[in-house]
């Protein structure tokens, strides 16, 4: 299943036993591919030229060209869905100031101190959840102002971990 968001407007998208499903009801559709980016698409005797324009980076939105009128489309997944159910979506923004805990556990080790500098990408603590082992790592550079937390301090759910300068 795939949540579709075009120009803001909302679709549930699934594919049940070779069945397109759009909003719960079934559509009849056939596409033919015209090229690099370019479909002919003939959906319930309705026909459509579309063209994909830009993709962002991670690939969950788009541009598209549908009958020459420019359209946005953001994609998302089930794995999108529990990582904003879990509260882990936020841990892909730029340039945060602090990290904060995408769900209850116990902080099992910081790798950083007060002062630190790091990179992104590096790992800066390891937080224990449900028994598994989530390594929180750095989203952007930066400078460790304050670690919040202890080893083997119980955290909440957006419990400061670690402020950054």
């Amino acid at each position: 299943m795939l949540n579709i968001k075009v120009n803001e407007q909302d679709f549930i998208f699934d594919l049940i036993a070779g069945t397109a499903l759009l909003n719960g009801k079934p559509v009849n559709a056939d596409t033919i591919k015209l090229g690099a980016g370019k479909y002919h698409v003939l959906i319930e005797s309705k026909s459509y030229s579309i063209e994909l324009l830009d993709k962002t980076e991670n690939g969950k939105s788009m541009f598209v060209k549908v009958n020459g009128i420019k359209h946005e489309v953001a994609i998302k997944d089930k794995y999108d869905a529990l990582l904003n159910q879990l509260g882990m979506d936020k841990l892909t923004n730029k340039k945060s100031n602090s990290i904060k805990a995408p769900m209850p556990g116990m902080v099992l080790y910081i790798h950083v101190k007060d002062g630190d500098t790091f990179k992104k990408g590096d790992a800066l603590l390891v937080l224990e959840a449900m028994k598994m082992e989530n390594i929180i790592k750095a989203d952007s550079d930066g400078v460790v102002k304050r670690v919040a937390v202890n080893v083997k301090q119980a955290v909440d759910k957006n419990t400061l971990l670690i402020e950054m300068e």
